[in-house]
């Protein structure tokens, strides 16, 4: 005599299958979706950048320098200051002074900026900014939800943006920096 359907120890064993590779995939897409969203603002924020140096060449003062205006401009957009917090490299070191922020601020939108102004123009670079899209919300990683750019007299420029696009994909992996992120995914790259 043939039996119809499954027992009920046969449906549970499908359950308990179908539960351990929906706990392994989840976290994966869960990721992808979460960096996905981080890139979206990333590249939302560009124009915002872009109107800071309409503001500053709008509004000169002759006495000022540069790095007054500039902050004069920022200040705009900050809502308050935020404590120091670690932020990591893709391959999970830990950032040399060159890409250590030490102040903070807080902006209107959440985000996390950090403004590094050198003293006097290093190759026509002015400083440089950090842009941490979703705050002192982890994961504080370079090329996941951490972004940068030069800071020049007339525009911003994403990190590694002159660099081909085979070095900025490279840098973007688990295996790199993730500054060249800034740059890769503003020309379209897509993360892997």
């Amino acid at each position: 005599m043939r039996r119809k359907g499954f027992t009920i120890v046969e449906v549970s064993i499908l359950f308990v299958i179908f539960m351990i590779v929906a706990f392994l995939v989840a976290p994966l897409s869960l990721d992808d979706t979460r960096l996905a969203k981080n890139i979206s603002r990333w590249r939302s924020v560009q124009g915002d950048f872009t109107n800071v140096f309409y503001s500053i060449n709008t509004n000169k003062d002759a006495k000022a320098d540069f790095k007054e205006n500039f902050m004069k401009v920022m200040e705009n957009d900050i809502k308050n200051d935020v404590k120091t917090y670690r932020i990591n490299f893709m391959n999970g070191t830990y950032p040399n002074d060159t890409y250590r922020f030490k102040d903070y601020k807080n902006t209107y939108s959440n985000a996390t900026l950090g403004i590094k102004l050198f003293d006097e123009p290093q190759d026509d670079v002015y400083g440089l900014l950090m842009y941490d899209v979703n705050g002192k919300t982890g994961p504080n990683v370079w090329g996941k939800d951490v972004f940068g750019m030069k800071i020049y007299e007339d525009k911003f420029e994403p990190f590694c943006k002159s660099d081909n696009i085979s070095n900025q994909k490279q840098d973007c992996s688990k295996n790199g920096t993730g500054l060249c992120c800034s740059g890769y995914y503003l020309m379209g790259g897509n993360f892997d």
